[in-house]
Order: C-alpha cells, then sequence, then structure tokens
C-alpha cells in the first residue's frame, strides 16, 4: 500500500486539488454572468460620471472712480438627478422646508424618471445650500446635490439701471451695457467631470479644462454725478407732474459721459420683473421732435453757407403764411428787425424760418445731416436710435416751416448733446462713449469729426451765451461761470397724428464755461402739467445738475 508520502500519490492529489479551485472559479464566473448579472449592473450604475461647465467669474462693472455697479456674488444652485431618488416624496418633504418650495411640486420634478438631471434651486443664500448638504448627509438623500454658481447683484439699485442693464439666469447680458460687454464680461468657461456614488455623495473632482474669469470694466459715468442728476430729475418730475425727464451730462471735448439718467428709475435687480418700456434706456434708444434747441443747427447751416452775416437784421412780421400754414412766434410782438442773435434769445420761430429759407431745403438738409442727425453717434450702448430726418424729395411745401424750429424731424437726446458739443469744441463733433478701461487698460478716446468751422462756433457760442444772459434763460445761470445755451419748447403729436395743445416737452442744453468748454448738460422734460416750457422747467433743472458736476469734477469758473 502506497503511503501519502509517495511522490506518485502527492502529484494526484495536487492535480486533483487544482481541478477543484477550476471549476470553483468556472462556476462562479458563470454565476456572476448569469444568474447575479442584474445586481452588478445596477451596483456599477450607482457610480455617476458626468461632465459640467463651470461658468466663469463674470468681470466687475465700475464707475470712473471705482465703484462698483456690477458684482458677482458667490451662491449655491441645488440640482437633482431623478434616476438616483428611490423615494421622491420623501425626499420632496425634506428639502421643501428648506428651499421654500411646495412639496408637491417637487415631488412632481424628482419623480421624472425621464431626465438624469433637474435644478430645484437657483442661486440661492450660500446657508440655504450647507443646509441642504447636511440634509442630504443625513438622510442619505441620493441624486440630491450642490454646485457653486455666481449671482449678479447691482449693489446701487437704481442708480444708472436702464444705463448698466441686466444678465439672465445664466449670468449672460440681455440689456444696456451688460449686453454690450458680454463677451468682455463673460470670460470662458471651465469643465469638469463629477464622479459621484450611489448616495450622491461626490467621489472626485476631475478639472478637464480651467475657465478664464471675465475682464472688469470702468465706465466713464460718475457715480455722484449720476446719483444727482436722477434726484434733480426726480423732484422735477414730482413738482410738474410730468411724465418723465432725461439728461445727459458729458465732456464735449472728449466724448466721456459722465452721467445718463432716466427718470421715473427703476432698480436693475428687478429687472426681469419690469416692463420693455421702463428698461429703456431713453437718451439713446428713442427720438423726440426737439422744437427750438434745434434753431441753433439752422443758425449754424446759415453762417457756414454765408447766407446769413454776423450782424445782419431780418425783418420778422408778425406772423408768415407758408404752404397752407400760418406762422407765428410764441408770443405777442409787433413787427421786428432782429438779428440771429435776438433770434435765439427770443426763440422766434419766424426769424428761424427766414434762416432756414435763406439757406434752402437742399443745403439746411445737408447740413442736418452733416451734424450726424439721421443716423447713430455710434457710442458704444446697443440699440441707439437714428431719428428721422426725411429726404428733401419728401419735404412738402410747409416743410421749410417746420425743420428750422425742430418739427417735422426726430432726434435723440444724445445726438442733440453732441451737436451742441461740436459747437463747445471748436466746430469738432465728439463721438460720445461709456467705456473707460477694460481689464485695467485704457481706452483711448475715440476721434471727432470736422462738422464747422471754428469761427461759427466762436460766433454761435456768443449768441448762446447772449440767450443765458440776456433774458432767454434766466434760471440756466450760475453765480461766477459764464454759460452758453439754448431752451426748447416743442409740442407732441397725438395719436392722429396732430400736434398736441396740452402735451410738451420741455429741453435745455448748455455747456459750461463758454470760453473753455468743459461740461455739457442737457436736460429734457416729457408733459410737464401745467404747461411750462424749456425756460422754466428744463433749465432750473440744468442749473441744479450743471452747478452739482462744476463743483464735482473741479471745473473752476
Amino acid at each position: 500500500m502506497k503511503s501519502l508520502g509517495d511522490p506518485d500519490r502527492r502529484i494526484r492529489w495536487t492535480l486533483l486539488l487544482f481541478v477543484v479551485v477550476f471549476l470553483a472559479i468556472a462556476g462562479r464566473a458563470a454565476f456572476l454572468q448569469t444568474v447575479n448579472a442584474a445586481e452588478i449592473s445596477r451596483r456599477v450604475d450607482l457610480r455617476h460620471v458626468e461632465e459640467i461647465d463651470t461658468p466663469a467669474h463674470r468681470g466687475t462693472i465700475f464707475d470712473r472712480n471705482g465703484n462698483e455697479l456690477a458684482v458677482g456674488i458667490q451662491t449655491q444652485t441645488v440640482t437633482a438627478d431623478p434616476k438616483l431618488i428611490a423615494n421622491p416624496q420623501a425626499a420632496a418633504d425634506a428639502l421643501a422646508p428648506v428651499l421654500g418650495l411646495d412639496a408637491g411640486t417637487l415631488s412632481g420634478e424628482l419623480s421624472n424618471k425621464d431626465t438624469g438631471f433637474v435644478y430645484l434651486a437657483r442661486k440661492v443664500d450660500p446657508a440655504v445650500g450647507a443646509r441642504v448638504d447636511q440634509l442630504v448627509k443625513n438622510e442619505h438623500l441620493a441624486g440630491i446635490e450642490t454646485r457653486p454658481e455666481e449671482k449678479r447683484v447691482y449693489p446701487q439699485n437704481q442708480l444708472a439701471a436702464q444705463v448698466i442693464g441686466y444678465t439672465g439666469t445664466d449670468n449672460k447680458g440681455l440689456a444696456g451695457m451688460e449686453l454690450e460687454l458680454d463677451g468682455v464680461l463673460r470670460g470662458k468657461p471651465g469643465r469638469q467631470r463629477v464622479i459621484t456614488a450611489g448616495d450622491g455623495s461626490q467621489i472626485k473632482t476631475v478639472s478637464l479644462q480651467a475657465g478664464v474669469p471675465g475682464a472688469d470694466v470702468w465706465l466713464t459715468i460718475d457715480e455722484s454725478i449720476q446719483y444727482e442728476a436722477e434726484k434733480v430729475l426726480t423732484d422735477t418730475v414730482k413738482q410738474w407732474k410730468a411724465a418723465g425727464a432725461e439728461a445727459v451730462v458729458m465732456n464735449p471735448r472728449t466724448g466721456e459721459i459722465y452721467a445718463m439718467a432716466s427718470v421715473p428709475t427703476v432698480d436693475a435687480n428687478q429687472f426681469p420683473n419690469l416692463t420693455d418700456e421702463q428698461k429703456r434706456n431713453h437718451p439713446v434708444v428713442d427720438a423726440y421732435e426737439p422744437g427750438s434747441v434745434f434753431k441753433a443747427v439752422t443758425a449754424t447751416a446759415a453762417l457756414e453757407e454765408h447766407t446769413y452775416t454776423p450782424g445782419q437784421t431780418l425783418y420778422l412780421p408778425t406772423s408768415l403764411e407758408l404752404g397752407g400754414y400760418t406762422i407765428q412766434d410764441a408770443f405777442s410782438r409787433g413787427p421786428v428787425n432782429w438779428d440771429m442773435g435776438k433770434i435765439l434769445i427770443h426763440s422766434s420761430n419766424i426769424g428761424a424760418v427766414k434762416i432756414g429759407m435763406s439757406v434752402g431745403a437742399g443745403k439746411l438738409n445737408n447740413w442736418i445731416r452733416r451734424f450726424g442727425f439721421g443716423s447713430g453717434t455710434g457710442i458704444d450702448f446697443p440699440g441707439e436710435a437714428t431719428g428721422i430726418v426725411l429726404p428733401t424729395s419728401q419735404w412738402s411745401a410747409s416743410t421749410i416751416g417746420n425743420v428750422p424750429i425742430g418739427q417735422g424731424i426726430s432726434v435723440t437726446p444724445l445726438q442733440m448733446a453732441v451737436a451742441y458739443s461740436a459747437i463747445a469744441n471748436g466746430g469738432v463733433e465728439p463721438k460720445p462713449y461709456l467705456v473707460r478701461s477694460v481689464g485695467g487698460k485704457d481706452e483711448p478716446a475715440p476721434p471727432g469729426k470736422p462738422v464747422m468751422s471754428a469761427a461759427t462756433a466762436s460766433q454761435l457760442t456768443r449768441y448762446l451765451v447772449g440767450v443765458v444772459d440776456d433774458g432767454g434763460a434766466p434760471a440756466a445761470q450760475i453765480d461766477g461761470y459764464s454759460i452758453a445755451g439754448k431752451t426748447g419748447t416743442a409740442q407732441m403729436v397725438d395719436p392722429d397724428g396732430r400736434y398736441s395743445n396740452e402735451n410738451y416737452i420741455g429741453s435745455f442744453v448748455g455747456f459750461v464755461p463758454a470760453a473753455d468748454p468743459k461740461l455739457l448738460v442737457l436736460v429734457k422734460v416729457v408733459e410737464p402739467h401745467p404747461f411750462g416750457g424749456g425756460m422754466t422747467v428744463a433749465a432750473p433743472a440744468f442749473q441744479k445738475i450743471t452747478q452739482f458736476a462744476l463743483q464735482k469734477l473741479g471745473i473752476s469758473p
């Protein structure tokens, strides 16, 4: 009998052991591939891999002095993968009080197994996100997670709201400077791979591509001047029970905008809830018939075309018949002989029409377009209106009696401010702009364009100083400063197409110091009641805004 120590016997036992182990392994493999395949698949599915975009930090918008106008703050967004949620109702009942949502609605969203991603709450306070994280951990809520997301806020609330604009939920610019500068502010998003366990906890996060933050932007807007302009306009609207008011405050040399106001003001943080009308930056996107402030354009054409010589007087009857219409001045007077200076001081309609007729329709229309009316100023703001300037082929017999006095033509407040800047700037019209620097790099002032001769600009300035000093706009005067400016009172057009006898627009535009202009302000007041023209409604607002801005900018008399 052979013992176990026999070499042959040991070999046979070893072979037998190998056979048994092999059969066990094979059997286990067969079991895993057949009987337990579904369970294994379920366990693998519990590990979830997702690639997500990580939005870049959106650049901050500052005023010219570094005050924040639009900033991004960190918040938390709560999301869910309904496919991983075993009990949607239980999860909804736990989350609803924390998120301030209806449990029934939440349960419906969590029960939708057709999607692997749903937003539960966007951009909530980080403290809320922390409570959700703790709840997920304590209650083992698989499929619920929080992720950081930036929220756009406007710390100055209503200040320059229609200029700054706003962003949508995904931080994309939708209006104003947020839209204009969206490509600069938004930056470049990054990308991450997120691996989560079955209980919703993150196992690993891998950065696939780093994001690039957006650039910060400094505007030309001065926060304090903007605030004062809005305050003065708000008080003016209240005093005169007006429908609204607008202002442009700018440097007539460079074209930089210190303030651009629309009243009633709105809160930029509430933009999604506002009407389209409330969101409009009226000085840029809306045109109106300017009235008598346009007479300076008519005067420019006559001086440049030499159809009027300084010192020359014109006979002005009490009325003028033209194209079946009777033109009269806004005040009673007898026949007079006035030069251009007095015509502008008294804002004579008949005088302006006679000056316009001396130029002729074709040449007058050319000068109007030379100023840039009928086309945009090119300001760096979206949606600029061009106004309406009819070609002379569409002029009627009475048009030459309307256009020289600012009727039958529409312009934006910004266009009118830029036109007067040409007079202030020695005949060169500046291009207005709102962006001072991007990413810390100063933006050069865009070049202006010659409109008239320096001699004509100087002569017009003398006439416009006379308007303020000699009774045309005494309310615009500021002690120690010489101001050149012009009033405007324009009839509004009723829905039936006729000029209203009740609703008017009062305006005033002027620059200071007249001998070396460094500041230009335009004020427009819509539908003041009781009736008030540019002299009584707009000139006092101009005086208040201008006086403040002169002090703020350190402009000496």
